[in-house]
């Protein structure tokens, strides 16, 4: 204790002359954490708000509703009293029943970035042959996930991601680690297939479907991830000055692969991450992070430290590759490793190859509405008035 408090002396005195002398070149600031400001609109500012469809966004919302909770619960008892089909009790029902909230960053301002993705469907074998050779892992059995939030409840939400060497938790192995060690990296292996750069995307869009040579379908899910931060291929390309801006999507990257096979396996490893499979046989479908299945044009990622899941979420944008309107009622069902700010948003478009094509040319502008129950208080506010919608694991 007399070390600890010598240790004080010594820090104050240092810090006393520090402040007496005039800061020759100071840093600028560190930039806070992005906080969401939600802006109480009506739904006659929603764009294209009274041409909507509303009722498969009423689907899509009770698709939600079994794993929905707190201020959501009232409202998803409410959506289960209306027949399918009738347009007009959906509207009075999303009108009646919910307020819209304009999602603003602190960074971004209204304005963010919406992307696409789908369920793609792979070519492959449950072994591996000249043909089939990269293989498809589930979760190793060396791979320890250790939850903050039960430790520290402030870092709820938060995981890292490690194995032990000896008594030490050093970070789990990187993208470039895995493919290294080779037959030696010990995970269960579900099933092989012959593109690598298919098997990249399938971990980017989290799961997809395997097609046998006897035409069998297997499903997989997420099962887990090796801890590393995402980081775009695309945006990797166009900075090296291998793609511009505008070829950057999925066919363009796929297109360089392609052309460039002594460069690919460089390019893929700038993204660290891992992502690990799980074999489905839930006949739903594609399942997010809710838990629910996903409803193709109408089911959203997003970043649940703003949005939380179960919501509805109002989407002001426009199709790929275009300017025509796209705006459109749907709910946060799902979330991504890339998918990270206030108005940040991934439309899900389905399975297959029309769902593919769309979502790998989308990168849109965008503006997002949390839709929140009437008299339900957006909670934990920040001391300078901004609010923040409920998280959950």
């Amino acid at each position: 204790m007399r070390h600890l408090v010598w240790l004080a002396i010594v820090l104050s005195a240092g810090c006393a002359q520090v402040r007496e002398q005039p800061c020759p070149v100071c840093p600028p600031p560190k930039p806070g954490p992005e906080r969401a400001q939600y802006v109480p609109a009506t739904f006659g500012a929603l764009p294209g708000w009274d041409a909507a469809s509303l009722e498969p966004s009423l689907r899509a919302f009770m698709a939600g509703c079994p794993r929905a909770g707190g201020a959501l619960i009232n409202a998803c008892a409410t959506a289960s009293t209306i027949a399918p089909g009738d347009e007009a009790a959906a509207r009075r029902f999303f009108e009646s029943t919910f307020i819209p909230y304009a999602l603003v960053s602190s960074e971004s301002g209204d304005t963010g970035t919406v992307t696409g993705y789908y369920e793609p469907i792979l070519h492959g074998s449950r072994t591996r042959s000249t043909l089939n050779r990269f293989p498809i892992f589930g979760v190793p059995d060396d791979l320890i996930v250790v939850d903050l939030g039960a430790v520290v409840p402030e870092t709820r939400n938060v995981r890292l991601r490690g194995r032990l060497e000896g008594r030490r938790l050093v970070p789990y192995y990187s993208r470039s680690e895995i493919a290294a060690r080779g037959d030696a990296f010990a995970a269960p292996v579900l099933a092989w297939t012959a593109d690598p750069v298919e098997l990249f995307f399938l971990q980017i869009q989290g799961s997809g479907q395997l097609e046998l040579e006897s035409g069998e379908r297997i499903r997989l899910a997420y099962a887990d991830q090796n801890g590393h931060p995402y980081r775009s291929l695309g945006r990797y390309l166009v900075e090296r000055g291998e793609l511009t801006l505008d070829q950057a999507s999925m066919q363009g990257i796929k297109g360089w692969a392609t052309a460039n096979p002594d460069k690919l396996q460089d390019a893929l490893n700038v993204n660290a991450s891992y992502v690990f499979f799980r074999e489905s046989t839930d006949p739903r479908g594609a399942i997010g992070a809710l838990g629910v299945p996903l409803v193709p044009q109408y089911s959203l990622a997003v970043d649940r430290r703003f949005v939380p899941l179960g919501a509805p979420v109002f989407l002001a944008t426009t199709y790929p590759l275009s300017e025509i309107p796209l705006n459109r009622l749907a709910a946060a069902h799902d979330t991504g490793g890339a998918i990270r700010g206030v108005v940040r948003a991934d439309l899900f478009w389905g399975a297959g190859e029309e769902a593919g094509a769309n979502a790998g040319r989308m990168r849109q502008a965008g503006k997002m509405w949390l839709l929140w129950p009437l008299g339900e208080a957006l909670p934990k506010e920040f001391g300078d008035g901004t609010r923040v919608p409920p998280t959950r694991d």
